[in-house]
């Protein structure tokens, strides 16, 4: 059964199986990927006698070992799925990691995006406003006054402790 799924996993490049399974074939898919990257005729013959498939064998030597080359281990992926719904069994998607496009975009996509936060958006929001309603010539009739208020200000707060 686990020549097969090595053999399925190696031609689709991701099946769908039970979690159980999938983590008993990742024990028995990544020696098979490491003996690939040496390409000779004791290699081929060890992982036939695993696969017995003659066409997953040469899928293997020939483009999965030239993607997984620089890799020194971790060939594959789990990722969990929601459970069967006939018996409840825990369910898995089994892939080759280098041959996954969708999740390469999905965390350059992650990493660009930012955060907002409550007080970022309450601030932001009300500066441009107050902006765009000033002038040049307001801002020089603005900033006077509000100078002077808050220096008697601070000598009333005085006056009233009693200093």
């Amino acid at each position: 059964m686990m020549g097969n799924m090595a053999s399925s996993l190696i031609l689709h490049k991701r099946i769908t199986t039970t979690l159980a399974k999938a983590k008993a074939l990742r024990v028995y898919f990544e020696p098979l990927v490491t003996k690939s990257k040496s390409d000779s005729t004791h290699s081929r013959r060890t992982v036939f006698s695993y696969l017995q498939n003659k066409d997953a064998v040469t899928i293997l030597f020939r483009e999965i070992a030239e993607k997984v080359a620089n890799r020194p281990g971790g060939y594959t992926r789990i990722v969990k799925l929601e459970n069967r719904l006939g018996d409840n069994a825990e369910m898995a998607i089994i892939e080759l990691v280098d041959y996954n496009t969708v999740y390469g975009t999905k965390e350059t996509a992650a990493a660009t995006t930012t955060r907002r936060s409550r007080r970022g958006g309450k601030a932001k929001a009300t500066e441009p406003a107050a902006t765009a309603e000033v002038t040049p010539a307001d801002d020089a009739v603005v900033a006077e006054p509000e100078v002077t208020p808050e220096a008697p200000a601070k000598n009333e707060d005085n006056a009233e402790k009693g200093e």
